[in-house]
């Protein structure tokens, strides 16, 4: 199927690796070009290097920035210039007890998983509106519906990045400009990987054999195994093209059957 983005621009927030590279690469074996996104220049570099070496032919650039600061991100939206599809996917998350958890803790989190994409879309939304076209997609996650005990700050600003992408919707009443959300499943990107390879080790046990330990214990999901990264970004790639023109403040779930509540 031709997504027809071809001729498009797109840029992806955290995305030299993990989830965000897959919708990248996404994107760009679809023909748009794409921006990378990272903290360092170095990782940025290096995303961008593979990047073109993956998709041979795509047209591949990168800007580096801390997208919790405001001001950074007017920096980086300058120097990135107009887009027509910005993909919020950047996030943080740490297993914490909720009673020892700090406001720090909790700012920091707020302010990477929610406030990036509230400062990213209202730098860029205004532009697409003005050119008559334009893709905002949310990549928020199944823990903003069922909210993990042991992440409560990850599910709220997860949750919050659903409400932000509803209430942006209504502000493109009557044009192609949509603003949608998908709800990702335990995924296997580099950030899960390390962790599930930490906790392996403290058990001593082999990477592989905790991932499926893992899996096992998701007794709501209906795949049964941790989802690729590349499966949540066909979806992405999907809702940032023409074709997904009829779908607006939409959440979709990609998130291998783990939710029970019906969207």
């Amino acid at each position: 199927m031709d997504l027809q983005l071809a001729g498009k621009r797109a840029f992806i927030s955290g995305s030299t690796r993990g989830i965000g590279y897959a919708v990248a690469r996404a994107l760009a074996a679809e023909g748009a070009a794409v921006v990378l996104h990272g903290r360092t220049p170095d990782g940025v570099d290096d995303a961008v290097r593979r990047l073109r070496a993956d998709e041979n032919g795509a047209e591949v650039t990168g800007v580096a920035g801390d997208v919790a600061d405001d001001d950074e991100v007017r920096r980086l939206v300058g120097a990135v210039g107009d887009v027509d599809v910005l993909v919020n996917n950047v996030g943080v998350f740490e297993l914490r007890d909720f009673t020892a958890s700090t406001d720090e803790d909790w700012r920091r989190v707020l302010d990477v998983n929610l406030m990036s994409a509230v400062r990213l879309s209202r730098q860029l939304l205004p532009g697409m509106l003005e050119r008559g076209w334009g893709r905002i997609v949310m990549v928020s996650s199944e823990s903003g519906v069922d909210v993990p005990a042991d992440m409560i700050d990850y599910g709220v600003s997860k949750a919050a990045l659903l409400a932000l992408g509803n209430g942006l919707a209504k502000l493109t009443r009557g044009t192609q400009v949509t603003v949608n959300s998908v709800l990702g499943g335990p995924t296997y990107s580099d950030g899960v990987a390390a962790a599930v390879r930490h906790v392996a080790e403290l058990q001593g046990l082999s990477e592989e054999d905790m991932k499926a330990a893992i899996a096992a214990g998701n007794t709501s999901s209906l795949v049964q195994r941790f989802l690729q990264p590349a499966e949540l970004a066909s979806l992405v790639a999907y809702l940032a093209s023409p074709l997904a023109s009829a779908t607006n403040g939409g959440a979709l779930r990609a998130d291998g059957g783990r939710l029970v509540q019906m969207l």
